[in-house]
């Protein structure tokens, strides 16, 4: 199974067979994220985690990234189209992407049990609002965003500038972006505009967070450009069973950065788990 159809909408997924009788992984991409970014530097590490910890995977990217079918208007006026919205984002669109896409997605799965949620970044703030309402076997959460920072906001405008200022350049952002979604400018856009708007600036998701009762693991690299360990903080003081692991020598995308390192952790959390 390569694509799996939500309310009229094909999203681009991948399974990793494993056996049937431990919760299965269900990785949630950053924001620029796609199937086929979490393979990385010669890595599948989302491949290596299941074999690893003898379970089965599976990895899907939202509307509009990778090849899953693009969001309509993307930088257009907000509205809704029934299940799914169009244009511009709101605020609220990752607790949309947790409350009513993700459960979706689950059940069109047939899961036998709820799942443990491994995200990144925008997907480890997804995995986290699903897990205030809904039951997960666990969380794994690299990276995470439970409110603004300014680093964040400056990384995102720079990442806006290189966009824009080579658009078609061999070794631009653009380009480099391109090779992992089908409509790149949509992948880019319903994320860029949404995270520099006015409107934000004031997302916070504390109180939700004290609302998970699953085993919670927390990532954070300690270089990395989007965030700092006021978020892992955070987190922790709203959710007293999280355990935290900080990565050195380790940026925004741990998977990348310190594979092995990352995978001792996500294993031994899952061990002890059960």
């Amino acid at each position: 199974m390569n694509r799996i159809e939500i309310e009229g909408v094909g999203l681009e997924l991948t399974h990793i067979p494993g056996p049937a009788d431990q919760a299965p992984l269900v990785f949630l991409h950053e924001g620029l994220g796609s199937v086929a970014m979490w393979r990385q530097r010669g890595r599948d590490w989302p491949a290596e985690l299941c074999a690893a910890s003898r379970r089965a995977g599976w990895i899907y990217s939202r509307r509009g990234y990778g090849r899953s079918d693009p969001i309509p208007d993307v930088r257009g006026a907000p509205g809704q189209d029934g299940f799914w919205t169009r244009g511009r984002h709101g605020p609220d669109y990752m607790h949309r992407e947790a409350g009513q896409v993700l459960p979706a997605l689950l059940k069109g799965l047939g899961l036998s049990q709820p799942p443990v949620l491994i995200g990144h970044s925008d997907g480890a703030t997804i995995a986290l609002l699903h897990a205030s309402r809904h039951p997960v076997t666990a969380c794994v959460a690299m990276a995470p965003h439970v409110v603004v920072e300014d680093v964040a906001l400056r990384a995102i405008a720079e990442a806006k500038r290189l966009y824009e200022d080579d658009p078609a350049g061999e070794s631009g952002l653009r380009q480099r972006l391109a090779r992992y979604h089908a409509d790149v400018d949509n992948a880019f856009w319903q994320w860029n505009d949404v995270w520099l708007s006015p409107a934000f600036a004031t997302f916070d998701i504390r109180p939700e967070c004290q609302q998970i009762r699953a085993p919670l693991l927390l990532i954070q690299g300690m270089r990395d450009e989007y965030g700092t360990l006021a978020q892992l903080r955070a987190i922790e003081a709203a959710t007293p069973q999280a355990r935290s692991v900080e990565l050195d020598d380790c940026g925004h995308s741990p998977h990348r950065d310190q594979p092995d390192a990352l995978m001792a952790a996500v294993l031994s959390f899952l061990e002890a788990t059960g």
